[in-house]
Formats: C-alpha cells, structure tokens, sequence
C-alpha cells in the first residue's frame, strides 16, 4: 500500500469520476484505475462499485475512507515536522559537558537560542567516563570534554582548544605571587582532588607517578563548584584546567611546570550516526567562540 494510491483513492472518492480524477492530479485515467485496482487487490474487497461511467463507494470504500485521510495527514505533518527539522525550527539537542567546559557551552546556548528559539536542549554534567557511556547509548548527540587520547574507532573526535594544568589557590594565598610551580612542591601541600572518575584526576595521577611522587589528598570530591568553596578557604589547593576556574571569583591559579602538563578540549560525537543540522549549527558556533 503506497501513499499515492490513498490519495488516489480519495480524489476519486471526492470526485466520484475517474476521469475527472485523473486530470486533477495530473496523471492518466489508465494510471488512476490500475493504482486504485492495485488498491482493492491489496485489500482483496472493492473500495468503488463501477457501473458503465460511474461509479459510487461501497461501504469497505467508505469506512476506509476515513483511515486513508488519517494516513495523508500523518505523513503530510511527519513531511512538515522534517522540513522544520531541517530548517531548525523545531527538535532538541542533547550535550553532556564536564564542569570545565560549562563557560563556552552557557556562551554557545544563549547565541543559539537567540537564533533558533524552538529547539529545546538536554544538558547533562558528568565525568568523561559517564558521557562516554551515555554517548554510546544513543542517550546524547555530543559530548563537550578534555581527552588527549583517540581511543575509540567508532568516534569523532574535534579539537577546540588546550589548556594548561594549573594549581589552584585562595586568593590571599602565600603562593599566590608564584609565576609557576613544579609537581615536586604540589607534592607537599595539602590537596582537594576531583573524585577518581574524572579525566583530570586520572591525568595528574598519572603525572606525579611518572614524577614518582606522592602527593598529600586530604580530600576527594565529586562535585566541582563543592571543591572550589574549599579551596577558597585557604586550606586546601586543588588541580584543574585554567580553563575550569575561568571567571571564578576569590581563587588564583598558577600554571604547572614540565612537559604536557596541557589539556586538550574535544568534541566527541558517534561517527555512522546521521548529525542532525540543529547540532552541526551548534557546534559551529561553538567553535566560532573558541
């Protein structure tokens, strides 16, 4: 059963003249009978009772009748709801964003929704490993995170930026006159990290065991602006991206000494899945602010 044949089948239903039918879509009278005779064969019961010239519904014509105008219509509404897809008047987007990268995703948002106010966003905050595994069930569009490594083949990955690993300090802190400082000295203050699931927890671990060093972590959190208040006391230091504490009032940061203490801030996407034009839009922006 095709569409055409429906709207065949409900010109000829309007109209109750084949030939009359025919000419209001353009098509042959022979077209027309043989697609609305294709129909009842489908259907195995007549939907017109033809006598000579004329021809009046029966009733299978006439009970079927109101399903095929629900049929039209559906895909008449499914065509206009892909056209305004496509033309970004309506859908949603999802992102999963770590802490570090909610400046320019918050930027990103309000220049879009300027430009395209009917689409909708889904905004998710995580560790790389929680986005990853959302974005592999189909539960995100992209993820915003830092990932040095391309690990996965079934992956897109986009670089927008690096930035340098840095300790955070109070602002009235001793430290804070410091140009830059090494892992040795980090080693021996009092540290607040980021709980082991996030990406840079892992990378400065890694850091100080290349280093063979053991720094003092009186603290492990989960949650970033929780993490922050602490440092802001003056009692603890903490690692993050110079990204991360951007515009980030009472805190000072001061960049980390030695070789690849940088962070590489990536677009990741699912490379065989179709990019809606909402998300390409919007990471176009995004990459314009960067």
């Amino acid at each position: 059963m095709e569409l055409r044949q429906l709207r065949y089948f409900l010109k000829a239903k309007e109209l109750l003249n084949f030939t009359e039918a025919a000419n209001a879509l353009n098509i042959s009278q022979s077209t027309l009978s043989q697609q609305i005779k294709q129909l009842e064969d489908e259907l195995q019961i007549p939907l017109f009772n033809r006598i000579g010239k004329r021809i009046t519904l029966t009733e299978a014509g006439e009970l079927f009748s109101g399903f095929a105008l629900q049929s039209i219509s559906k895909a008449n509404e499914g065509f206009q709801l892909l056209k305004d897809l496509n033309n970004i008047n309506t859908g949603k987007i999802a992102i999963g964003v770590t802490y570090a990268l909610r400046d320019i995703l918050t930027q990103t948002v309000i220049e879009f929704a300027d430009q395209y106010p009917e689409i909708e966003f889904e905004i998710v905050f995580g560790t790389s490993k929680e986005l990853i595994e959302k974005l592999n069930h189909f539960e995100l569009d992209v993820i915003l995170t830092f990932e040095e490594i391309i690990t996965e083949n079934h992956f897109k990955y986009q670089i927008l930026f690096t930035s340098p690993m840095t300790l955070v300090t109070a602002t009235e802190s001793n430290l804070k006159n410091k140009k830059s400082i090494s892992l040795k000295e980090i080693s021996k203050l009092p540290l607040a990290l980021p709980a082991k699931g996030y990406s840079t927890t892992l990378f400065i671990s890694e850091a100080f065991h290349k280093n063979n060093l053991h720094p003092k972590v009186a603290i492990e959190i989960n949650d970033i602006p929780t993490l922050l208040e602490l440092v802001k006391s003056g009692n603890w230091y903490t690692i993050l991206t110079q990204t991360t504490i951007k515009n980030e009032k009472g805190i000072s940061c001061i960049p980390i000494e030695g070789k690849n203490m940088t962070r590489t801030a990536m677009i990741i996407s699912l490379k065989e899945v179709y990019e809606k034009k909402a998300v390409k839009v919007f990471l176009d922006i995004l990459k314009s602010l960067v």
